[in-house]
């Protein structure tokens, strides 16, 4: 995630003076620190984090609690991670979460 694919103005982050770059989809992004992933990837061009299982519908985060599994992303390797739970670090690699039956859409 590129902050020119962003439709927010991370250059001046209001929620902290400190940013940490993380990579979504292979893109390099500067974020204010101490946020959420979800927080973090919410102003991404296309608004969306998976596709659902059943029907391969676009889906980006909804209750941002951990209660509706909306925003499940893989990070560092490991799938089904709670975006709107997981903090951003360093260096940290997101790809979207794709239907086990359909990972290359």
């Amino acid at each position: 995630m590129s902050n020119r694919n962003s439709k927010f103005d991370w250059s001046n982050p209001l929620a902290t003076v400190e940013t940490i770059t993380i990579n979504f989809e292979g893109e390099s992004c500067v974020v204010p620190a101490g946020i959420t992933v979800a927080a973090a990837l919410l102003g991404h061009d296309d608004d969306h984090f998976c596709k659902s299982a059943a029907e391969g519908d676009k889906r980006a985060p909804y209750c941002l609690m951990g209660v509706c599994f909306e925003c499940l992303v893989e990070i560092d390797g490991t799938k089904n991670r709670q975006a709107c739970l997981e903090p951003v670090y360093e260096g940290m690699n997101v790809k979207r979460q794709y239907a086990v039956t359909d990972e290359k859409k």
